[in-house]
């Protein structure tokens, strides 16, 4: 079966970084698009990330600039390398896989289990 493995999440100061991981598993990584979604307490999930079949990427306004995701099909992961992070920035991220044409809704077919990322001020 489908399994998407997130890694890399802790705490950090304001203005850090952090690198999280997505393995994945169960499925030709390199046919599907790859996102990373985030979901602070108390808020819905939202779009951060995402990277289509053949390396275009796209960001939330709140993150361009400050966040990469890149991916490795030979190794079957996806990253979101999360750089000047601050408070806000405070949410578990999870990766998400879909099919075909890059959406920055939660209209992913699998989802991972989610890292949290805490950043203190």
């Amino acid at each position: 079966q489908v399994q998407l493995v997130e890694s890399g999440g802790g705490l950090v100061q304001a203005g850090g970084s952090l690198r999280l991981s997505c393995a994945a598993s169960g499925l030709t990584f390199s046919s599907y698009v790859m996102g990373w979604f985030r979901q602070a307490p108390g808020k819905e999930r939202e779009f951060v990330a995402a990277i289509s079949r053949s390396g275009t990427t796209y960001y939330a306004d709140s993150v361009k600039g400050r966040f990469t995701i890149s991916r490795d099909n030979a190794k079957n992961t996806v990253y979101l390398q999360m750089n000047s992070l601050k408070p806000e920035d405070t949410a578990v991220y999870y990766c998400a896989a879909r099919l075909r044409v890059v959406v920055t809704t939660n209209n992913y077919n699998y989802w991972g289990q989610g890292t949290q990322v805490t950043v203190s001020s």
